[in-house]
């Protein structure tokens, strides 16, 4: 495949290492053991990441709804008749200052979702569905650059890019190329010139050589000619700046982030671990199917599992997201926990509507 990021060792990293959150591999016992672990660290995390400050400003901005089955986003757990709920995909912006007075600007989720529809899952669904149908189940909010635009942040202002996956993602328009892409009919430049991706090395490590599992929702071969010193590879859990931290939460894919901010309400996590807050607290929910599932089979959160890579970790890792978020302001009975791509109600999609919806993180300190 000519992936060339195999080995990146010798890459630069970034952030501050996180103590408190160890490798779960090294935890003896099952994962049982592990998930009280979890536990416990997530609780140490918490309180001293409360500790760390707080950013300058978060921006939330829409980008696209989108289809997306029913079975995946809430696995195992839905009565809804409908085959398809709708999730929002979503931007957020945060910016910070350094110690030493440099301003930064990170991108949590920047999709290109104009060459993300092209991913092979999204792509066969897009082939198979009528343009009627798709046209109402498929609606763009925004782009990423327009965004920026309208929040006054110039694309070479923006320092860090991050997904908390690289699932359906084409970074090539953002990070640019070393040769022309016939696919595109253009040699791209980068349009974020500074901008460094900040992944974990467990992910560059598995989309060189992908699993079957994997393969029907990543694009490999749009990374052929990206740059490889445009990335930042991590291990693990590093404070990226004053209340801002990249936490590591394997099993939905191996190499698995999420992203953590302090606030003027406290503790949010992000990432598409769940797609609806009340995933964390099904007891809550209204989703017909969902209170009882979790009654029935004595789980406390339900997976988003479009991939089953590790679902035991994934779950230990949702915990561990549970345990870290504070309790929403709007609602006590849901936490700070904001899908990156979020459930959406639709008049189509009939009982897939929401109970609980947070919509947004702002904060300006």
């Amino acid at each position: 495949m000519g992936f060339p990021l195999t080995d990146v060792a010798d890459l630069p990293t970034v952030g501050d290492r996180v103590e408190s959150l160890t490798d779960l591999t090294e935890v003896e016992g099952g994962p049982g053991a592990k998930l009280a672990t979890v536990r416990l660290q997530g609780r140490a995390f918490r309180q001293e990441f409360a500790a760390s400050g707080t950013p300058d400003r978060i921006d939330t901005c829409d980008l696209i709804t989108l289809p997306y089955p029913t079975r995946f986003g809430l696995f195992r757990a839905s009565r809804a008749i409908a085959p398809f709920l709708s999730i929002t995909n979503r931007m957020i912006v945060i910016r910070w200052t350094e110690s030493d007075g440099r301003k930064r600007v990170l991108l949590f989720e920047p999709s290109d979702h104009e060459l993300g529809r092209y991913t092979p899952y999204f792509d066969t669904l897009s082939a198979r569905t009528p343009d009627v149908i798709e046209n109402r189940m498929v609606r763009p909010h925004g782009t990423v650059l327009g965004h920026l635009t309208a929040l006054g942040i110039a694309p070479n202002e923006v320092d860090y890019l991050m997904f908390d996956h690289l699932h359906t993602q084409d970074l090539r328009r953002w990070i640019g190329t070393s040769s022309y892409q016939a696919d595109l009919n253009e040699h791209p430049e980068a349009a974020f010139p500074n901008a460094k991706v900040i992944v974990q090395r467990d992910e560059l490590a598995g989309m060189a050589d992908l699993h079957p599992l994997q393969k029907p929702w990543y694009q490999p071969d749009t990374f052929r000619d990206v740059p490889p010193e445009a990335f930042l590879p991590i291990d693990g859990s590093v404070i990226l700046g004053p209340g801002v931290a990249a936490v590591k939460t394997p099993g939905h894919v191996f190499g698995n982030q999420s992203l953590v901010v302090n606030t003027s309400t406290g503790i949010w996590v992000s990432s598409e671990n769940v797609i609806a807050a009340e995933a964390l607290k099904p007891e809550h929910s209204k989703l017909p199917g969902l209170a009882r599932w979790s009654r029935d089979w004595q789980q406390e959160i339900v997976l988003n599992a479009n991939t089953i890579e590790t679902t035991a970790d994934q779950y230990n890792s949702i915990i561990l997201e549970k345990t870290i978020a504070d309790r929403s302001q709007k609602d006590s009975r849901f936490l700070q926990f904001f899908p990156s791509s979020e459930l959406t109600g639709a008049w189509t999609n009939p009982g897939t509507t929401p109970t609980f919806t947070h919509g947004a993180i702002s904060h300006t300190a």
